[in-house]
């Protein structure tokens, strides 16, 4: 599960974007007792049944926490979270816990939340600390009401500030509205809060699905859904937007799609729609109908890498600028239908983009000995 010196290969550092440098499982479906190391490009490797899609949901769950999101719906089915083996307290309680380290600005800082999905799905602990100073705690204290009690760090005449908090969701993107931000104590506290929410919130769940990009989409908001379904759609927007984009695009396409390609957009199609093209360059454009699995899971692939929050539904931090957030892909299946030559051209786009700091990926894949000794690659290895 530790990644080796040779796989964590050093980048660029940017102190001043917040990032999630840390994934913590201590009690989630098969995982106990986890912790997984992110760099910049991470790729979590194992057979069927490691854990890898579990990974990749807690990180997901923690980033719609971390933006306000209920706990109902995040966790829909809160008990698949629970480990296998867990067993009930005298009061049939059980539940998960996860956490993660935001490095940044302020320092690393760690969130860990616990909670309870039987009898009924509830946050029952949350730890905010750093530096060893816990910022802010929170506990269920009385089973009977939907709260929890909260105890945030104020260093002022009063070492801590005590109220209650709903049980519903996370604290720590409550503590703006909560903190006044009068003493150095609170102020430490609200940096902490904001470099955890704003590495948290930028999110990308990724898998996209051949079988239905194929065909021709209705024209919506263009911004790329987690399965590249309405990748015309976004191809119809983004073209005219950013012409050097595009055209690095374009040439990622042509690298690992069969035959000249000149251009890649959308055209208007019966009823409304928009479908995606290849326009070979001699008069012939081909529809993605056309194209094998491989090649359109390659192709939706690279225009994640390429685009960003701008074009990807995601819900980043708005009151933060742009400047000093990064977008994180959660990539599962990262190399499932693409041929060497694809994935390594794929991993190669990864490596330059997270480089520049402003993208970060965690890939799943069963096997990553092809990645291996590739510049700016964490690879973890995760156990069944």
């Amino acid at each position: 599960m530790a990644a080796s010196p040779a796989e964590t290969a050093s980048v660029t550092p940017h102190p001043d974007r917040p990032r999630i440098t840390e994934l913590r499982l201590s009690a989630f479906a098969g995982h106990r007792r986890a912790v997984l190391p992110l760099g910049p490009l991470t790729v979590l490797a194992g057979p069927s049944g490691c854990g890898k899609t579990t990974a990749l949901r807690a990180y997901d769950a923690l980033a719609r926490l971390g933006g306000g999101a209920e706990l109902g719906v995040v966790f829909p089915d809160p008990v698949a979270c629970v480990p296998e083996r867990a067993r009930p307290d005298a009061q049939r309680r059980r539940g998960f816990r996860i956490g993660c380290t935001a490095d940044g600005a302020a320092g690393p800082v760690r969130l860990d939340v616990a909670v309870q999905a039987e009898p009924e799905l509830r946050i029952v602990g949350e730890r905010l600390t750093a530096d060893g100073i816990v910022l802010l705690e929170t506990a269920l204290r009385d089973p009977g009401r939907r709260a929890v009690q909260a105890a945030w760090h104020t260093a002022g005449t009063a070492p801590v500030t005590r109220a209650p908090l709903p049980d519903d969701r996370l604290g720590t993107p409550l503590l703006p509205l909560r903190v006044a931000g009068k003493t150095d104590g609170q102020r430490r506290v609200l940096a902490a809060a904001e470099q955890m929410v704003v590495a948290l919130r930028s999110v990308f769940a990724c898998d996209p699905r051949p079988g239905r990009m194929r065909e021709p989409v209705p024209t919506g908001s263009g911004r790329l859904l987690g399965g590249c379904d309405n990748l015309a759609d976004v191809l119809w927007r983004t073209r005219a937007e950013c012409g050097r984009r595009h055209a690095q695009f374009v040439a990622a396409v042509r690298v690992g799609c069969a035959g000249p390609v000149a251009d890649v957009l959308a055209e208007p199609a019966v009823g409304g729609a928009v479908r995606a093209l290849l326009d070979r360059g001699d008069g012939v454009r081909t529809g993605l109908s056309r194209l094998g699995d491989g090649e359109l899971r390659y192709l939706a692939l690279a225009l994640v890498l390429f685009t960003g929050p701008g074009v990807l539904e995601v819900d980043p931090a708005g009151e933060v600028p742009a400047a000093l957030q990064t977008l994180t892909v959660l990539a599962d299946g990262f190399d499932r239908g693409l041929d060497p030559w694809q994935r390594a051209e794929l991993l190669r786009i990864a490596a330059r983009m997270c480089g520049r700091g402003h993208v970060r990926l965690v890939a799943a894949v069963p096997d990553a000995s092809w990645a291996v000794g590739t510049d700016g690659v964490t690879v973890v290895d995760l156990e069944p």
